[in-house]
């Protein structure tokens, strides 16, 4: 579910409240917009996982943000097991950009949203980043949250317990780094995805 913040008085003021927008004025250094936003939820017995990738591939490929001052906060609707397809990080990854090669699909976000498989980093990739940062599992209780930069590499497992797990991530951008024609792919993503409505978050 994407554009939560512009169909849900709820999510409009989280995004608005200083303890989420103000930490990412404060970690990109300048004013930010909400370039998406959106509630994952992985209901229990069978939700799917999401493979390993970095955000700012597709973002940079098919939205065209030029550089890396996106920042994207993750915050746990219900509580976050180590057993519940949690999200899983690798620390530190974000200094180091993995190109994926290939070409962009037409219409890739309708696939990709699903199952992710272009814009995905190679085996020994992801072998010898998770050798050099480790990896990392965000749990906790619902209201918990967990901020990460646009290239970290993360992704998920499948969630086969009893238990739900929803999360709503806000992705913020910088002002200095609007979108332009995407870099990598045939056409633009559609905006409920990729915002072209800059406006700074107040």
């Amino acid at each position: 579910m994407f554009e939560v913040h512009k169909i849900s008085e709820v999510f409009a003021n989280l995004v608005r409240d200083e303890r989420v927008a103000g930490t990412a004025r404060r970690i990109l250094g300048s004013d930010v917009y909400v370039h998406q936003s959106r509630i994952n939820v992985k209901p229990g017995f069978g939700a799917s996982g999401f493979y390993w990738h970095s955000d700012f591939e597709t973002w940079h490929a098919e939205d065209g943000l030029p550089r890396m001052r996106t920042v994207s906060v993750s915050i746990a609707l219900t509580e976050n097991l180590a057993t519940n397809g949690s999200l899983m990080i690798m620390p530190g990854s974000h200094r180091t950009f993995i190109g994926c090669a290939g070409r962009t699909p037409k219409d890739n976000y309708k696939k990709s949203l699903q199952m992710q498989d272009a814009g995905t980093p190679s085996e020994e990739a992801l072998t010898r980043l998770a050798s050099e940062h480790g990896i990392e599992l965000f749990t906790g209780e619902a209201g918990s949250a967990t901020w990460f930069d646009c290239n970290c590499m993360h992704g998920s497992g499948d969630n086969i317990t009893p238990y739900p797990r929803s999360n709503v991530f806000i992705v913020f951008n910088s002002v200095h780094n609007t979108a332009v024609e995407p870099f990598a792919a045939p056409v633009r993503r559609p905006a409920f995805i990729g915002a072209r409505d800059f406006t700074p978050v107040r």
